[in-house]
């Protein structure tokens, strides 16, 4: 990769670090003055190595958005044992690393003049993480930054905030995640949105799926996961006053997560995913309840049978169900909207500097 797009480690493309809320800020005045020129020529890139998946996005700017010019999703399970052992596996790695090579030719080839590549939960408490991160580097050219909590929850925000209706004042965003799951609690204002609160749960579909025998679940066993999940997150609702505005009927729900597109494909009935049907999507929470126990109910085969489950996600799809019942059984809103969008999404959308802003006050940002 060429050295514009990957100055070396320490020194990320045109992006040299986050402001104290984790906002992407230019390199230096150069770098914000050569943004001027940047909507005839540029190529923006954004990259999301989770604890489960690999994903890019390359895209050029068009009007207030983006158009996309190249994509990419890979299951890598980078966190696979990582709640056993407390280490990233040399297969997953191997995985991982395999994966961001097709990234790093799709972006090379895309001749990308700003990029942002960041990693989330199984990067950050991985002990064997840095060792991971310089043997990326090595190989692909890609620097990741391995962003906290917070960063991802933002971020997240920012890439859904286009599915977020006008005339509900707050949003419930959620995203279930790989190794953990982060809940937003969003307010509208007059120029943007301003989280009011945050969770990342240390709970996701891989290291829930390794805690219980998903592969063999029963009603009873899909029952306790649900039960664990709901006593993780109930005091985030009492104490930060979404219970109340739930109440009220002034939220709207918007998940984003392979979970939810998943159970928004077979809602559908979809032969095939499509992503022009299900990004977006509204499903009353009765049917979507009714949906993530009847996912839990079906044998391990008849799940891979389901032509938007298949292999992959035949395990993990059970784990992913049970944090989302919890999510809705705790907050119990009329409907749920489906997004195939978020971190990448978000991270577009900072470099290029648009859409509302997405304000996480500092005091919101040093609670958790």
């Amino acid at each position: 990769m060429s050295d514009i797009k990957n100055p070396g480690p320490g020194k990320p493309a045109r992006v040299s670090g986050t402001d104290s809320l984790g906002a992407a800020r230019p390199a230096d005045k150069t770098a914000e003055a050569n943004a001027d020129r940047r909507p005839s020529r540029a190529v923006f890139s954004a990259l999301d190595l989770g604890t489960n998946n690999c994903r890019l996005l390359v895209a050029r700017p068009q009007g207030g958005g983006f158009r996309i010019i190249d994509a990419f999703s890979r299951i890598v399970r980078l966190g696979e044992g990582l709640s056993r052992t407390g280490r990233l596996s040399d297969a997953a790695m191997d995985r991982a690393v395999d994966a961001l090579k097709v990234c790093a030719h799709k972006i090379d080839r895309r001749r990308v003049t700003c990029l942002r590549s960041v990693a989330t939960e199984a990067c950050r408490i991985a002990d064997n993480a840095d060792r991971f991160i310089a043997r990326v580097y090595d190989e692909t050219g890609l620097r990741l930054d391995v962003i906290s909590a917070g960063e991802e929850a933002r971020l997240a925000v920012l890439g859904c905030q286009s599915l977020l209706v006008d005339d509900l004042s707050d949003a419930l965003v959620f995203d279930i995640g790989g190794g953990s799951t982060e809940l937003i609690h969003v307010r509208r204002t007059s120029g943007g949105y301003r989280i009011m609160a945050w969770i990342s749960m240390p709970w996701g579909v891989i290291n829930l799926a390794e805690r219980y025998d998903v592969r063999h679940a029963d009603e009873a066993l899909f029952r306790t996961m649900v039960d664990e999940m709901r006593r993780a997150l109930q005091a985030f609702g009492r104490d930060h006053g979404l219970d109340e505005v739930v109440a009220r009927g002034a939220v709207q729900l918007l998940g984003t997560s392979g979970t939810v597109t998943t159970l928004g494909s077979v809602y559908l009935q979809l032969p095939a995913y499509d992503r022009a049907k299900v990004d977006g999507l509204w499903i009353d929470s009765g049917d979507v309840r009714d949906l993530t126990w009847s996912v839990a109910r079906m044998s391990y085969d008849q799940r891979r049978a389901q032509p938007c489950i298949g292999d992959d996600r035949a395990d993990l799809v059970v784990a992913g169900c049970a944090i989302l019942e919890a999510i809705l059984s705790l907050w119990p809103a009329e409907r749920l909207r489906v997004a195939d969008r978020g971190i990448r999404e978000g991270i577009l959308r900072g470099l290029m500097e648009q859409g509302p802003e997405v304000i996480m006050p500092p005091s919101v940002a040093a609670t958790l």
